[in-house]
């Protein structure tokens, strides 16, 4: 279990689209579109644990065209996420954006960027389906005990994405005045863009 802990929480800390959605969003928003993003994250995790723990994440990485169905729709939304960070750096007054649709639009928008960035991932499935069972017991059978190990182990790793994660929102946000300056903010928003792209070409280049 502490194994399974420390691996995880490696994993969790690498730099990634979550980091930079989160990092956006805390600059956008605030604290709370940080937190609201880093709900949505956990959200998209518990659907690949869920799926894991049930057999469909299983089934999806033996299934080369529902894999790439979810591999290209992820990648589509990265690549979308990020030109329009990219745009926003180039010229969009701070806030612009996040303006329109009203506080609990802004809200929801959040929440379901941070959900999709996982939940459309098919890398967070496939770690769920390789990782995970390397800390189940190996008898070689899908019986309930080893289903409840997985939900087990799956509801340590939302726990260490929720701790990081809010720990990492809240330091940006001690210092979300001097990094909302316009330029600096322009220049975050540019290079996080550039990240998410990234990212995108990255996940399209992940073999089945």
């Amino acid at each position: 279990m502490t194994t399974f802990a420390i691996t995880a929480l490696v994993l969790i800390m690498m730099p990634g689209p979550d980091q930079a959605l989160m990092t956006r969003n805390v600059l956008a928003g605030g604290r709370v579109a940080g937190l609201l993003t880093m709900t949505g994250g956990a959200l998209g995790v518990v659907v690949h644990a869920m799926g894991a723990a049930v057999g469909l994440s299983a089934l999806l990485m033996t299934s080369s065209e529902a894999f790439t169905a979810l591999k290209t729709v992820g990648v589509a939304y990265l690549l979308w996420l990020g030109v329009q960070s990219i745009r926003a750096g180039r010229g969009a007054p701070p806030g612009a954006t996040d303006a329109a649709g009203g506080s609990a639009g802004r809200s929801v928008s959040y929440l379901r960027q941070g959900f999709l960035s996982n939940a459309l991932n098919p890398k967070v499935a496939l770690f769920f389906v390789t990782f995970l069972p390397q800390f189940l017991p190996l008898d070689g059978t899908v019986s309930d005990s080893s289903r409840l190990q997985a939900l087990l182990l799956s509801a340590i790793f939302a726990l260490l994405y929720v701790g990081w994660f809010g720990s990492y929102v809240l330091a940006v946000s001690r210092v979300s005045a001097w990094l909302s300056r316009p330029t600096v903010r322009a220049r975050i928003e540019q290079v996080t863009g550039l990240l998410l792209v990234g990212f995108a070409i990255r996940l399209a280049a992940v073999a089945h």
